[in-house]
């Protein structure tokens, strides 16, 4: 069963243009580099304030290795003053129709 994790992001005002590489650079490393991550789409607002992550894994065992990767605690420690609010949920993928 695929686990599915949503980070939606509230950005420090003025912070997106230094955000999004850093989030673009976290997406492009763990579909390359980590077997369990199926999925990383990045999605923002038109003015930018907002960022929302949707995220599949294999399962809890495959996200876990995401946390634990160097570019994920590169991009967490670089990007910690930049972000006002942080909200995770984590899902089960019900449906997949691809």
């Amino acid at each position: 069963m695929s686990l599915v994790v949503t980070v939606d992001f509230l950005l420090v005002p003025g912070a997106e243009h230094d955000f999004m590489p850093l989030i673009t650079e976290n997406a492009v490393a763990s579909m390359r580099n980590e077997p369990g991550c199926r999925r990383f789409d990045v999605a923002c607002s038109t003015d930018g304030a907002h960022v929302f992550l949707y995220e599949v894994y294999d399962d809890k065992d495959a996200f876990s290795a995401h946390l634990e990767s160097a570019h994920y605690l590169a991009f967490d420690a670089a990007t910690t003053a930049m972000v006002r609010e942080k909200r995770v949920k984590h899902f089960r993928l019900a449906v997949s129709p691809a």
